[in-house]
């Protein structure tokens, strides 16, 4: 009879300790963003209303990490609006990671590059260009604090991977179709690093929980026409142009989010 209450207040000891134990182990990881982060490019969608894709950083991360909860929110075209207007319903006080591209839909970027993809009599890529840089000068900043702070009040505890947009270009245009000039392609590169300069400060003035990561430097020598590359080119469907592939994602963007969280 001993022998059996001991047994028994073992197991329910056991049992109390394995529950206790659930919650501090739990981990919920949420990827918030855009094209970039939903898998735009690597042309395979498990949703194709967002063009979420298995390919894509967050979901190769997820795959790292198969006993995490995790939520795969970017979707494609969104901008800051879409992140705090929608997106954020997807955090929850027990968040542990949080991922996001973002920036590149509210400068217009996508709109840029299709100007400056024109031949050179029918573009106006420097006015499409000055007014990208603008707007990412003067008022995406206050925009990146708005989602910060939301992220931070609604997963308050969570840790934060701000991701930025690797360079398209390395001087060359091999695509039929498309007109970019050394020289655009040159600003459009100089674009990219106003947006990384941007989040970068975005997530430091976010504090200590936010942390910024750059995908440029994993991307050079894989731009748009190198010999091996990590981004489309000019694609059909179009809406593939212009976004990392599946090498992209698990070469570029999944090894740096790798590097922070595991």
């Amino acid at each position: 009879m001993r022998g059996s209450r001991i047994g028994l207040y073992c197991l329910a000891a056991f049992a109390f300790l394995a529950v206790a134990a659930t919650p501090a182990f739990a981990v919920k990881y949420v990827a918030l963003g855009d094209s970039y982060s939903s898998g735009t490019g690597t042309r395979t969608y498990y949703d194709s209303g967002c063009q979420r894709s298995i390919y894509s950083y967050p979901y190769l991360v997820h795959n790292a990490h198969t006993s995490w909860t995790f939520v795969q929110a970017a979707c494609s075209g969104a901008k800051t609006g879409d992140i705090l207007n929608t997106q954020a319903a997807s955090l929850t006080a027990d968040t542990n990671w949080v991922t996001y591209t973002i920036g590149g839909n509210d400068a217009g970027f996508s709109s840029v590059i299709t100007e400056c993809a024109k031949p050179g009599w029918a573009s106006n890529c420097d006015g499409a260009i000055n007014t990208a840089q603008s707007y990412i000068t003067n008022t995406l900043p206050g925009r990146l604090d708005l989602v910060n702070n939301k992220i931070t009040s609604m997963s308050p505890t969570a840790r934060v991977i701000v991701l930025d947009y690797p360079h398209l270009f390395q001087g060359e245009d091999c695509n039929a179709g498309t007109w970019f000039s050394p020289a655009e392609e040159t600003r459009l590169n100089q674009t990219a690093d106003m947006l990384r300069t941007q989040l970068q400060n975005g997530a430091s003035r976010a504090g200590t929980n936010f942390v910024f990561k750059d995908v440029i430097p994993p991307f050079i020598g894989h731009a748009v026409c190198d010999s091996t590359e990590w981004l489309n080119g000019l694609s059909n469907p179009v809406g593939e142009s212009y976004h990392p592939n599946t090498l992209g994602h698990s070469q570029g963007y999944t090894p740096v989010v790798r590097s922070v969280l595991g």
